[in-house]
């Protein structure tokens, strides 16, 4: 099967689990609604996906984060944070409710894994580690603390509805971003 099949048929099935998503809580989807609705056989799911939170997770990748690459390695982070947001508000009924799911095969948890894994990948691990000051703190656990703290902002956005322009949030997350707790705990006692 050359590339171009494989990436029609995993699109195929993502939007068709997007779809029924949308009415239905993930959980309760099951494979044969998912292959039924992409019009192929259920062989074809697994010849692409083991199950469908891996599908949940490559949709992440391929529609939140994978158009954030290029950016990101161009250090165009104002830019390449628009992209995912653009992405969750073209599918907000989908988004809203993937992130409500819950447990161990989270929409919250695969984002997380997956803002950590293109952290490592814009970060080569041994330049990280050159500028850590501890064994201890090492790349890994440096980019599962960013990425806690960027899906948990992405998981409020998400569960509020989306409300704020995506300019303001966009705003408000560069700012916390590039402003330590440090700084901006002085700066309510500068103020008082």
């Amino acid at each position: 099967m050359t590339n171009q099949v494989s990436n029609t048929i995993d699109l195929l099935l993502a939007q068709s689990f997007k779809e029924i998503a949308v009415n239905k809580p993930i959980e309760k989807i099951t494979i044969k609604e998912i292959t039924d609705l992409a019009g192929v056989i259920r062989p074809t799911f697994y010849n692409h996906f083991q199950d469908k939170y891996e599908l949940m997770e490559w949709i992440i990748r391929m529609e939140l984060l994978e158009p954030m690459r290029p950016l990101l390695f161009k250090h165009q982070f104002a830019d390449a944070l628009y992209l995912p947001m653009e992405a969750l508000i073209a599918s907000k009924a989908y988004y809203m409710r993937a992130a409500r799911l819950e447990g161990q095969n989270s929409f919250e948890e695969s984002l997380r894994s997956q803002i950590s894994n293109l952290i490592l990948e814009c970060i080569p691990p041994e330049k990280l580690q050159a500028k850590l000051p501890y064994a201890w703190l090492t790349p890994q656990r440096t980019a599962d603390y960013f990425a806690a703290v960027i899906s948990d902002a992405v998981m409020c956005w998400i569960l509020s509805g989306m409300e704020a322009p995506k300019e303001e949030f966009a705003d408000v997350f560069l700012h916390l971003c590039f402003h330590s707790i440090a700084e901006l705990i002085g700066d309510l006692h500068i103020s008082e």
